[in-house]
């Protein structure tokens, strides 16, 4: 069996990932993790997506926004084109279309606006009260040596993100998840990231859709596999409100506000661990249960 690869290598890793070789001015290529899912990670189609769109962009002007939408499964075997449509560089926004293919098919497509940062009003939501910190709740690690059976491409795939869930994980055997009306997740990149705030807005977009989906299911104390559910991204929207370094924890506080029609709606916030709300997060995934 192969070694875990987790810490700096696995972040190094990911980091090969994001740096995505450039064709043209407007066109780059990006490739998956050679160990891996079936089909490429929607974080990974998305950071990689945001990645195209931000080199074509003065870096001054930061991402604020990404809305995208998920339409076709991605083959991790195939090397994957961006291309980046300019839609407007204005005196202060920059808007632009990152289209991911395949084939020469769109699996995923992205606009992304970028900012100048100007003096404004300013406020926030307030925190979850009451939650324990990073150090306080087990490590994936250990959540994962109590259901080895339940461990599968876990135990395989390289982890740049250090997951500790204050939450009861979707993957437990079905029955042992209680029913929870949030979703809640310390994460941060498990090495050193450089300092390009393009880099760590882009590892956040990779972050965001690790366990947002999952608090759809743990409305209902549902779980992922065998005995549970199966589920796609369906869009996704994030907005970056300030400043964040990827690799400092950040709790992601996520919740479902409806779901039917097979489909479910998931919102999630990002707080550093000083109370800063440095992201919003929504996605649309497809939900079936596992054999339909």
């Amino acid at each position: 069996m192969s070694e875990l690869v987790t810490g700096q290598q696995a972040v190094d890793e990911l980091l090969e990932l994001l740096d995505l070789r450039k064709l043209t001015d407007t066109t780059f290529e990006g490739t998956s993790p050679k160990i891996g899912l079936q089909r490429v990670f929607g974080g990974q189609v998305a950071g990689q997506a945001l990645v195209a769109a931000g080199r074509t962009v003065d870096p001054e002007r930061r991402v604020h926004s990404l809305h995208g939408y998920f339409v076709r499964p991605g083959d991790p075997t195939v090397p994957i084109v961006y291309s980046v449509e300019d839609v407007r560089d204005g005196r202060s926004f920059s808007v632009r279309r990152s289209v991911a293919l395949q084939h020469d098919k769109p699996i995923f497509f992205m606009s992304a606006s970028f900012h100048v940062d100007e003096d404004g009003l300013e406020h926030q939501g307030r925190a979850p009260l009451d939650v324990p910190g990073p150090d306080q709740v087990p490590t994936m690690a250990d959540r994962l040596a109590k259901y080895p059976e339940r461990l599968g491409m876990w135990q395989l795939i390289p982890r740049p993100i250090d997951v500790r869930y204050v939450s009861e994980p979707g993957w437990l055997p079905p029955g042992d998840r209680p029913s929870e009306a949030h979703q809640r997740v310390w994460m941060r990149f498990d090495g050193k990231l450089p300092d390009d705030p393009l880099l760590h807005a882009c590892a956040l977009t990779y972050a965001s859709d690790l366990t947002l989906l999952d608090s759809v299911l743990s409305m209902h104390g549902a779980v992922w596999g065998p005995g549970g559910f199966q589920g796609a991204s369906l869009d996704h929207a994030l907005w970056l409100h300030r400043p964040v370094r990827a690799d400092e924890w950040f709790l992601y506080d996520c919740w479902s506000p409806s779901a039917s029609g097979g489909r479910g709606l998931a919102s999630g916030r990002m707080f550093t661990v000083d109370g800063s709300q440095v992201a919003t997060v929504v996605q649309e995934g497809l939900l079936r249960p596992v054999g339909r």
